[in-house]
């Protein structure tokens, strides 16, 4: 990725002595104004302080997630500028756990030997010159059995195995297969995160015999009977009987049953 990509260089603001329009703010695309992730909206930058030749000054910012996808860390070091592009001063950025949409409002402090004239912003990246916000790491997900449905954070991703993106940060999967108990798992990305990695999960069996009803809700139990007409489950310890026209689907749970030869027809019965 080129510099020019993670440094960007608002148009030189008018800050009269750093006191700007009453109401007036400061907005910058990032990375780039035709296809923005991040929306960081500078407001009026006040003085409230000054100590041996250097000023204080503190705006609220509002950063706002405008990309599909959430952030869930984002670094940046923004510059002061004097009238020649001379770096005067320079504060740090920070934003965690934006979701797709929403907005964050910070008090941005920042300090300066001069007046400046312009703000410019860069954002912290890995060895590889990638911002950490935004670097994705290809991982190889596997299930047993294979052909579950999967989610990552929340949104449907195919189904296993698969080779996914997943950006730098914290992310949960969801695994769900007909036949099989739905089981999450955590999944932390690290910045140093190599390609060629990969998770596997391990599915459980439903312990239950399940009931689809056609109104969405799903019911655990014990089939016990099944007619024609009727559907009856033991759900704990109490025998319910729904109307078949109420069933979408029945799942049941393979059971392996045991029998002691000494207890078959004609075997003898062993003594007491």
């Amino acid at each position: 990725m080129k510099n020019s990509g993670v440094f960007l260089s608002l148009c030189v603001l008018a800050f009269a002595s750093l006191a700007l329009a009453k109401g007036s703010n400061l907005v910058l695309l990032w990375p780039a104004p035709d296809k923005p992730t991040l929306k960081i909206t500078f407001g009026r930058f006040d003085r409230i302080g000054a100590y041996a030749g250097q000023n204080s000054f503190v705006s609220p910012v509002v950063v706002e997630n405008v990309s599909g996808k959430p952030i869930p860390r984002a670094s940046f070091t923004a510059y002061l500028l004097d009238d020649k592009k001379i770096r005067i001063g320079n504060g740090i950025l920070n934003v965690s756990d934006l979701g797709p949409g929403q907005q964050v409002k910070l008090a941005f402090q920042v300090f300066s030997v001069g007046v400046p004239n312009s703000i410019s912003l860069t954002a912290h990246t890995d060895a590889a010159g990638i911002p950490t916000s935004l670097k994705t790491v290809p991982l190889k997900i596997i299930s047993v059995p294979a052909g579950a449905n999967v989610k990552i954070d929340g949104v449907d991703a195919g189904v296993t195995p698969r080779v996914a993106s997943l950006t730098v940060g914290s992310h949960t999967l969801e695994f769900s297969k007909e036949g099989y108990a739905t089981g999450t798992t955590p999944v932390e990305v690290s910045p140093d995160e190599m390609p060629g990695g990969g998770i596997t999960f391990e599915l459980g069996g439903l312990s239950r015999d399940t009931l689809e009803l056609r109104n969405g809700s799903v019911v655990l139990g014990d089939v016990l009977s099944m007619s024609m007409t009727t559907v009856t489950i033991r759900v704990n310890g109490e025998d319910k009987t729904y109307d078949r026209n109420q069933v979408q689907k029945i799942i049941l749970v393979e059971r392996i049953t045991t029998q002691n030869p000494g207890n078959q027809e004609g075997a003898p019965v062993p003594p007491k």
